[in-house]
């Protein structure tokens, strides 16, 4: 069972994810277990304050380092734990990576949040910094969320069919290839005759190929 704990400021704004769909039953089914870790039980101050203003100025707050830092300590413990910060300035978060982390057994994840966290955090406790795209969010709740399900789907056993996961977007570099379901004519618009064809040798290759044609306009990167 893979364990994720999530350290945030707004842990009840996980409620809705991980209560319903894929996540809960992946749940109910023990293959993941979602600990949730306000951080501001970890906080010294009597106001439960866990940011302040940057050295050398600047505008908006920074969380501080001691209140992370006391929740790691606690949260870890002797246990060994992949710690990862959510921040758009780390690495791009990808399906290889996805993969990597559904092998681990426990997952600490810090939300960022305001103008950031205090380096000293990144410095001693981040095993590594995970970003899901060249943007910016209000806080790291949501990235979160995306890393969450996208592991926890790649576990053995979460999914209803194992090859569910084998012909999907980012499979050999590629993207997926179009879908459709009944009706075979809807609107006037036809459901490839291919697909309607029965043969499987030729539906394979022409999923192929459209999959390498969506690839070539819209991702292109991806075949280099």
């Amino acid at each position: 069972m893979l364990r994720f704990d999530i350290i945030t400021i707004f842990p009840k704004s996980f409620d809705p994810v991980i209560n319903d769909s894929i996540l809960k039953r992946a749940r109910d089914k023990k293959k993941v277990k979602i600990c949730m870790h306000d951080l501001r039980d970890y906080t010294l101050d009597k106001h439960k304050k866990v940011d302040d203003r940057p050295f050398g100025g600047g505008p908006g707050m920074v969380m501080q380092a001691e209140p992370i830092f006391n929740a790691i300590k606690k949260i870890k413990g002797r246990r060994k734990a992949k710690v990862l910060l959510m921040t758009p300035s780390g690495k791009t978060f990808t399906q290889k990576k996805a993969k990597s982390f559904s092998k681990e057994k426990n997952i600490i994840i810090i939300c960022g949040h305001y103008e950031g966290i205090d380096e000293r955090v990144r410095m001693r406790l981040v095993d590594e910094c995970i970003s899901i795209g060249d943007y910016v969010l209000t806080g790291g709740e949501i990235p979160a969320m995306v890393l969450i399900d996208s592991i926890t789907r790649l576990i053995p056993g979460v999914l209803g069919k194992a090859e569910s996961l084998t012909d999907e977007s980012f499979e050999y570099n590629l993207l997926e290839y179009p879908q459709y379901t009944r009706p075979a004519n809807f609107n006037g618009m036809n459901v490839p005759s291919v697909l309607l064809s029965g043969n499987h040798q030729h539906v394979k290759e022409w999923r192929k190929q459209q999959a390498i044609l969506r690839t070539k306009k819209n991702r292109p990167d991806l075949l280099k």
